[in-house]
């Protein structure tokens, strides 16, 4: 009750400054564009390769210090990257924010520290909108409004804040809605258009016009006696329709409407240029060099700024002072050719890699005694050979 109080005494004389409003996903239903990006499956298929990408990067906590550098020294922020709150893991955790981040330009990690100020639990937050607002002595906070209508207000001290399209605000990015909004308005046309074209595949084909007044049962065997007879596949008839004087047969030619394929192609070409991706990442029919270029435009920047939101918001001034930082390690070489891959071995004699390494790479098992460097007799450093 303590906190909850000091924040409404805060928040008296608050000022708003800016709001940002999220796209969500709310409702079921046939996807037309009104907003809801994730609905398209066009967009679903182009942030899918970054939200698997960033999920598959591996935290760590590393300790740069006069001993030299320590990998994960820390138990409780190992485990706090591997196992963030109880809901979930670290790779669904990044995947959320990751997907939060590709629909919005903006993506919040909540920060819940003990009464010692040290984090415990990371939550994702999947708001409606956001808005920034300061206090009374200039702090910053965050107020978000959720999709059950309640409200959640924190210190942006406490929030890890990704950002995509920085430009605009001073807090949030800007959202990609207003940009796309003329290409998903092309995409649910297409897409509307072609459910008519089939609707209308089913229309009636030829009309029966009877010279004389019939009950109902006898058009109806009327009519199903002329379909087995000249429109069923099996039909003797060899495609020649004849009908005596009763009757009349009219063909009906339905108008369909066929979305052309070339503009299809066209809007979809733009859509994955917007999220900079392209056909061959979405369908994972690329290639070694195809993959490490679209890891150096797309991934490793999401990368860097995880990395260094995590670093600042979950050490204080004086552990940063003291090495402790956190990284999000990726092997852009997981997808590179098998004659790639064996050549590394040449950096592993060399010392630049361990054993273990390469065996990450190679998908196989760390060995015992593999994550010591080791380096072939005849490149050793320059001066232990002139010493010997």
């Amino acid at each position: 009750m303590g906190i909850i109080n000091r924040l409404k005494s805060t928040f008296k004389n608050a000022t708003k400054v800016s709001r940002v409003k999220m796209i969500t996903d709310r409702g079921n239903g046939f996807y037309a564009w009104d907003g809801k990006l994730y609905k398209s499956d066009i967009v679903r298929a182009c942030i899918r390769p970054r939200v698997k990408a960033i999920g598959k990067l591996v935290p760590k906590h590393i300790r740069n210090g006069p001993d030299g550098m320590k990998i994960n020294p820390e138990p409780y922020i190992r485990f706090l990257l591997e196992e963030p709150n109880p809901y979930m893991s670290g790779q669904m955790l990044q995947e959320k924010v990751a997907t939060q981040l590709a629909l919005n330009s903006n993506a919040f990690i909540l920060i819940v520290r003990d009464e010692n100020g040290y984090p415990t639990e990371l939550y994702p937050i999947p708001c409606l909108t956001a808005e920034a607002i300061y206090d009374g002595s200039g702090n910053l906070y965050l107020k978000f409004y959720y999709r059950n209508g309640k409200t959640g207000t924190f210190p942006y001290s406490d929030i890890i804040h990704l950002r995509d399209d920085y430009n605009n605000n001073d807090i949030f990015g800007d959202p990609p809605g207003e940009a796309l909004t003329s290409l998903m308005e092309v995409v649910g046309t297409i897409d509307q258009g072609m459910v008519k074209a089939i609707k209308n595949s089913g229309v009636i084909r030829w009309l029966l016009q009877f010279q004389q007044s019939l009950r109902p049962e006898d058009i109806e065997k009327n009519v199903k006696q002329f379909a087995d007879t000249y429109l069923s596949i099996e039909s003797d008839t060899f495609g020649v329709a004849g009908v005596d004087a009763k009757a009349e047969a009219t063909q009906i030619e339905p108008k369909d409407y066929v979305p052309n394929a070339a503009q299809t192609d066209r809007t979809t070409e733009r859509i994955y240029s917007f999220f900079n991706t392209n056909k061959k990442i979405v369908q994972s029919s690329y290639n070694e060099d195809e993959w490490i270029s679209y890891y150096e435009a797309r991934i490793e920047p999401d990368a860097m700024q995880m990395s260094a939101e995590y670093t600042r918001k979950l050490f204080t001034r004086r552990e940063r002072g003291f090495g402790n930082k956190i990284i999000f390690e990726a092997s852009s070489l997981q997808y590179a050719s098998m004659k790639t891959k064996l050549d590394l071995v040449q950096f592993v004699d060399r010392g630049m890699m361990t054993p273990n390494e390469v065996r990450a790479i190679m998908n196989l098992a760390p060995i015992e005694g593999g994550d010591t460097p080791i380096r072939r007799l005849d490149t050793a450093p320059i001066t232990e050979g002139e010493n010997e």
